[in-house]
């Protein structure tokens, strides 16, 4: 159910395009702020030039406000954070490009109010993309630019880089906006290099990084080297360095003491860790409630490319990733249980082949992670707070407090009690801008892929075409 504006369809105009300036008061529904592990209540939360103002107490202090009222079974939640976002698409098995027409409608439509790509495959397309959303010409979410990877991922990757040179990419990445960097299969050498240069910038790394074995870090190594976040598997001594960490990993002992000893170091060093359960089950898709068709992605297609893509096959990568998903899902809840809950962070991590969409996947993630073993609370403060602190951000995002950005979601219904509830999302506020989450879904619908053979070409890369 919608919750009840009470404005005039010209005030709601006006808001919508001066919502810095404007003080807005949301009543109504109950609330869970990011900070606590129950939902209450909503006691009023005033909004003004893209931040909130008050929460509760004192958030009935201006008279001239812009009043909406929830109803009570709506969820007001922090808009979540996805860190690791990808914008990618590879329809025609020719490669990945970053889709920057429907995917900031869907990524805001599905709640997800901050992105960070994590490896941006047409780096100057999604920085204009983040400029746009910036000057208000597109809608999106916050869009924390990332580069691209750093790394032998990179498909330009000049082996043997000096330190100097990753040190130049570095400032001139930080000074076009960058917000933060993604090593993606680094020698010791350069992630030691990058992660000197971010730092001295005041940004973080975050790394795909793989056993050891041959010229690859072990997360351990990394950590121990600064990083500040890694994806995909905990590492340590329970990688053996003779093969590579996916082969590895599948046969992680978590009463081991190698793995209480790599969970120890992530605490004691402050490291947080995304990891991508979803995206390693979309190959298996053996875990049915998750991956079930809430949501008709195909619709997103053009009708040119849902007759014409080409979905990605199963090859000998399959089995052995459904394999990883539920070992995946054992070491993230003994990861939890041991203590590391708070440096959990979400990231969905996965490219649209034509079936399931990355801006869905925040809502896949976090069932995902429930049925893990994690309780709801915690699954939406790793959505949320979590992320915001990992990207240095926690006093700006990640919680509904006084002084921060305003970012949240209006969900039907009780994450808290159910977690899939975060998939009934019916409005959305980006830094005080308020959207109606099914209308952006709708924009949205159609736009993917070439609409014939002629605009082929836009939709492989650069590379494929030479």
């Amino acid at each position: 159910m919608r919750p009840v504006v009470l404005l005039s369809a010209l005030t709601l105009f006006l808001f919508a395009v001066s919502a810095h300036s404007q003080a807005t008061l949301i009543t109504g529904g109950h609330l869970f702020d990011g900070t606590g592990e129950a939902r209450v209540e909503n006691p009023g939360i005033l909004i003004q030039r893209g931040r909130f103002l008050a929460v509760g107490e004192g958030s009935d202090r201006l008279e001239d406000v812009k009043h909406i009222k929830l109803e009570d079974d709506h969820t007001l939640l922090p808009g979540f954070i996805d860190l690791h976002a990808h914008y990618h698409v590879d329809l025609f098995q020719a490669g990945r490009i970053d889709e920057t027409e429907a995917y900031p409608l869907m990524f805001l439509g599905n709640g997800v109010t901050t992105t960070f790509p994590g490896g941006e495959k047409q780096p100057d397309k999604m920085r204009e993309l983040r400029q746009a959303i910036n000057r208000g010409d597109r809608i999106g979410p916050r869009l924390l630019n990332s580069g691209p990877y750093f790394g032998s991922a990179r498909p330009d990757w000049e082996s043997g880089r000096s330190p100097e040179s990753i040190h130049e990419e570095v400032h001139k990445l930080a000074e076009q906006g960058a917000a933060g960097f993604k090593a993606k299969n680094p020698t010791r050498d350069e992630l030691a290099a990058l992660i000197k240069a971010a730092h001295k910038q005041g940004l973080t790394v975050t790394g795909h990084l793989n056993s050891g074995v041959g010229d690859s870090v072990n997360p351990k190594d990394a950590i121990l080297m600064g990083i500040d976040r890694v994806e995909h598997f905990l590492g340590g001594d329970t990688l053996k360095q003779d093969r590579h960490a996916y082969l590895s990993w599948k046969h992680v002992d978590t009463d081991s003491e190698e793995f209480q000893d790599v969970v120890a170091l992530y605490i004691n060093h402050g490291v947080h860790f995304s990891a991508t359960l979803a995206a390693f089950g979309a190959f298996g898709q053996t875990d049915s409630p998750v991956f079930e068709d809430f949501a008709d992605e195909q619709r997103f297609l053009t009708d040119y490319a849902r007759e014409h893509h080409k979905p990605r096959e199963a090859d000998d990568f399959t089995e052995l990733a459904d394999t990883l998903y539920w070992v995946k899902k054992d070491t993230l809840k003994a990861f939890y249980q041991a203590g590391g809950g708070h440096l959990i962070t979400l990231s969905t991590d996965h490219p649209f082949w034509g079936e399931y969409t990355s801006p869905f996947y925040i809502h896949r993630e976090m069932q995902a992670m429930n049925r893990a073993g994690l309780p709801e609370h915690a699954v939406l403060r790793i959505a949320t707070l979590n992320g915001a602190r990992a990207m240095g951000k926690g006093e700006q995002l990640g919680s509904i407090e006084p002084g921060k950005w305003a970012d949240l979601v209006v969900v039907e219904g009780n994450p808290l009690e159910d977690i899939t509830h975060t998939r009934n999302v019916r409005w959305v506020m980006q830094s005080g801008q308020w959207h109606n989450a099914p209308d952006l879904i709708k924009q949205a619908e159609g736009r993917i892929g070439p609409r014939s053979e002629a605009e082929m070409a836009d939709w492989k890369p650069r590379a494929e075409q030479d």
